[in-house]
């Protein structure tokens, strides 16, 4: 088996260890970033959830900038929603700001039951730009 190539954002926060995953795997030209929340550095949700998507997509951005990406390189989305009726609102007001003007990328939405003490998760997958020529930062 080859090894994991590792993509870690600079600012890492506490849960990749607390929960022993890594921020993103590339392969090839994708990156495979694993779902965000909006979690402060401690590893702990900020509470209020408007501000809670926004850090999760500020978590997400550092994930992708560590690869050389940036959401205009982002083909697929998929979140998740603990009460989605209710946030949806706040979530796609946000979500507009981050992802900007079309051509949008695919997005699922899934609606759970269960965060891990989180309201709102958002997973991607980029097609890595050809120039970055970023390397793994295994840690």
């Amino acid at each position: 088996m080859s090894t994991r190539n590792v993509v870690f954002p600079p600012q890492r926060h506490a849960l990749y260890d607390i929960h022993r995953y890594s921020p993103a795997i590339r392969s090839g030209d994708l990156l495979f970033v694993s779902g965000q929340v909006g979690s402060r550095a401690d590893g702990s949700p900020e509470p209020a959830f408007e501000e809670q998507v926004r850090l999760a997509f500020a978590n997400l951005r550092n994930v992708l900038n560590a690869a050389g990406c940036s959401f205009d390189d982002v083909v697929d989305v998929t979140t998740f929603h603990t009460d989605p009726e209710a946030q949806i609102d706040v979530v796609l007001a946000v979500r507009s700001e981050e992802i900007g003007d079309p051509p949008y990328p695919n997005w699922t939405a899934v609606g759970v039951t269960w965060l891990a003490g989180f309201d709102f998760e958002i997973k991607v997958i980029a097609r890595i730009p050809a120039a970055t020529g970023i390397a793994s930062t295994a840690d």
